[in-house]
C-alpha cells in the first residue's frame, strides 16, 4: 500500500533526524515492495497449478473416452463379424441345398435319357416285328386268295375223293388257325409299340422338364455363389489380428473337438445288434485306403496352421462339384454346417475311428446313413470361409487325430 502525502504539509527535523527518517522511510518502501512480489508470485504459481490440474483432469478424460470409444468399435465390429459368419453359414447352406439337387437332376437326367435310349431301341425293334408281321399276314392272304378256296361248303361240294374232305378241312383250319395266331400277335405288337411310344413321349416331356429345371438350378446356383464371394469380401474386410486369428482358431478347433466327442459317445451308444456287418474300424486298413478325393495336398497333417497350432488333419486342393468318396464303410454321424469348416460330414468306422470331410459344397447323406467304401457322400467346395476349393480330411481315433497318409495310399 503506497501512501501519498500532500505537498502542503512541511515538516521540518533537524538535519541528523531528517536522515534517520528518509532511511527509514526506503527501508519500509522496499520492504513493501517485496511482499507485493510474492504475493503476485504465489498467485501466479496457484494460477499454474491449477491448470495443470484441470489439463491432467481433462486428459484423463479424453483418455477414457477413447478407451471406450475403441471398446464399443470392438464390439461393433465383433457382431459385424458375428453377422457375417451368420450370413456365411446361410449362404453356404443354400449352396449346398442348390447343389445337391442339382445333382440329383443331373442323375435322373442320365437314368432319363437311358430310359429314353431302351425305350427307342424296344421302339424300333417293334416296328421291324410289326413290318415282318404285316408282311407274313399279307403273304397267308394272298396265298388263301390264290388257291380260290374261301368257302369251306364250296369245297366239300367240289371234292372228288370224300375221303381227302377231312385231310383237307384240317389242312386250311391249321392254316386258319395260324392266320390268328399271327393277327393276335400283330395287334399285341401294335398295343406294345403305342405303349412304347407313349413312354417315350412322357420320357421326353420328363427329360425337358428336367433340363429346364437343371438350368434354373444352375442360375441360382450362380447367384448364390456370388452372394457367398460377396460375404466372404467383407468379412475378410474385417482384418483380424495375428492373436485374433490365433484365438478364433482355437475356438473352431475346441467346438470341433467337442462334437467329435459327443458323436463319439453317441455312436458307442448306437451300436446295433442287427446289423449285419459289425464295423471294425480301421487298424488293419494302414496303407490300403483311397484318398476320398483326387488333388493336391496342400496343406499336410502337422504343418504349422497359426500360432503354435498345427494341422490335425490334411486340406487337398480339387475342383468344386468333385465327388467325394468315404474311405471305408461306416455310418454317418454328422451332416451339417460347422463355424470354420463349412458343410461337414463325419462317418463312424467302428471302434474309435472316424473320418471327417470338410467345406463341401453339398452333402449327399444324411445322419444314420450307411455307406460303403468309395460311395459319395458330398462334392468339394469351399464352404466356411474358404478362398478356394478343396476338401479338409481328417481321420481320428478315440478322439485323437492321426496323419491320413498312414491309412491312405
Amino acid at each position: 500500500m503506497l501512501v501519498i502525502l500532500p505537498n502542503s504539509i512541511n515538516i521540518k527535523y533537524p538535519t541528523s533526524k531528517r536522515s534517520q527518517h528518509n532511511a527509514g522511510f526506503a527501508f519500509c518502501l522496499g520492504l513493501l515492495v517485496l511482499c507485493l512480489f510474492f504475493i503476485g508470485k504465489v498467485q501466479a504459481n496457484a494460477n499454474s497449478s491449477s491448470n495443470k490440474s484441470s489439463q491432467t483432469t481433462q486428459q484423463l478424460s479424453d483418455l477414457q473416452q477413447a478407451i471406450n470409444q475403441q471398446k464399443q468399435n470392438l464390439l461393433n465390429t465383433n457382431v459385424k463379424i458375428s453377422d457375417l459368419e451368420q450370413q456365411l453359414k446361410t449362404d453356404d447352406l443354400a449352396i449346398g441345398k442348390i447343389a445337391k439337387d442339382l445333382s440329383n437332376t443331373s442323375s435322373e437326367l442320365s437314368a432319363t435319357e437311358k430310359k429314353l435310349a431302351e425305350l427307342s431301341a424296344e421302339k424300333t425293334q417293334l416296328e421291324l416285328d410289326k413290318k415282318q408281321q404285316e408282311q407274313i399276314l399279307a403273304k397267308q392272304l394272298r396265298a388263301a386268295y390264290s388257291a380260290g378256296h374261301h368257302d369251306y361248303l364250296k369245297l366239300i361240294l367240289n371234292q372228288e375223293k370224300p375221303s381227302e374232305v377231312q385231310r383237307t378241312i384240317t389242312h386250311y383250319q391249321y392254316l386258319n388257325t395260324a392266320r390268328i395266331k399271327e393277327i393276335e400277335t400283330f395287334k399285341s405288337t401294335i398295343t406294345q409299340l403305342n405303349n412304347i411310344t407313349q413312354q417315350y413321349q412322357q420320357q421326353a416331356a420328363q427329360l425337358s422338364e428336367l433340363t429346364q429345371t437343371q438350368s434354373q438350378q444352375k442360375k441360382i446356383l450362380e447367384l448364390s455363389k456370388v452372394k457367398q464371394q460377396q460375404t466372404l469380401k467383407a468379412l475378410n474386410k474385417k482384418a483380424l489380428t495375428e492373436q485374433q486369428k490365433l484365438n478364433k482358431l482355437e475356438q473352431e478347433e475346441k467346438a470341433l473337438v467337442a462334437l467329435l466327442k459327443k458323436m463319439a459317445a453317441d455312436a458307442e451308444r448306437a451300436k446295433r445288434a442287427k446289423e449285419a456287418e459289425k464295423l471294425v474300424g480301421l487298424s488293419k486298413l494302414k496303407r490300403k485306403l483311397s484318398w476320398p478325393v483326387k488333388g493336391r495336398i496342400s496343406h499336410s497333417f502337422g504343418s504349422s496352421k497359426q500360432g503354435y497350432l498345427k494341422w490335425k488333419g490334411v486340406l487337398i486342393s480339387a475342383p468344386i462339384g468333385r465327388e467325394v468318396k468315404t474311405i471305408h464303410n461306416g455310418t454317418i454321424l454328422f451332416s451339417d454346417w460347422l463355424k470354420g469348416y463349412g458343410l461337414v460330414t463325419v462317418v463312424d468306422h467302428g471302434d474309435g475311428y472316424m473320418s471327417l470331410y470338410g467345406h463341401n459344397q453339398a452333402l449327399l447323406k444324411s445322419v444314420g446313413d450307411r455307406v460303403e467304401a468309395g460311395e459319395p457322400i458330398a462334392l468339394v467346395g469351399q464352404s466356411g470361409g474358404q478362398a478356394n476349393s478343396g476338401l479338409y480330411f481328417e481321420i481320428r481315433h478315440t478322439g485323437l487325430a492321426v496323419n491320413p497318409k498312414l491309412w491312405c495310399k
